[in-house]
């Protein structure tokens, strides 16, 4: 019984160290003050490749004007499935957008990228308005927006 009981907590040990933890990290996003509607913004990973990755959040709520974010439209395909529960509001301008979500540590320091997307109505579509590696040296550093985005951070 005491050599189960040894295995099952070696077992137990071994698994537990294997597996992969998440932390919690926040994204934030201040827009300038452009002069138009809400901003849509898709922020979402790309891999060391360019590759899209996942969808972490999705500002705006009429799934039609998605297409204007380019870059993640492109990746995500739009499928519902990769940003349902991961949308929210349009965000206007001057204001700022701040999102906490679990993500695996495996993203952090692995090449992964951070891209904002953004779009306003009647105006111009930014695709990688912010593109940021993922990385520990990055935290809290403020990113600065081609277009919409005044700053971009993250913190974990």
């Amino acid at each position: 019984m005491k050599r189960l009981a040894i295995t099952l907590c070696l077992m137990a040990a071994a698994l537990l160290s294997s597996q992969s933890y998440a932390r919690d990290v926040t994204l934030t996003t201040e827009l300038k003050n452009y002069g138009g509607d809400g901003a849509y913004l898709a922020i979402y990973l790309t891999n060391a490749e360019g590759q899209y990755q996942r969808t972490l959040w999705v500002a705006g709520k009429k799934s039609k004007y998605y297409k204007h974010l380019s870059g993640w439209a492109r990746g995500s395909g739009q499928r519902k499935s990769e940003y349902d529960g991961l949308s929210g509001a349009s965000v206007t301008e001057g204001k700022t957008l701040t999102v906490t979500l679990d993500l695996p540590d495996t993203y952090i320091d692995a090449g992964f990228q951070l891209h904002v997307d953004t779009a306003v109505e009647d105006m111009r579509d930014n695709r990688n308005d912010v593109v940021v590696p993922f990385t520990s040296e990055g935290v809290d550093k403020p990113n600065n927006g081609r277009g919409y985005i005044k700053t971009f951070t993250y913190s974990f």
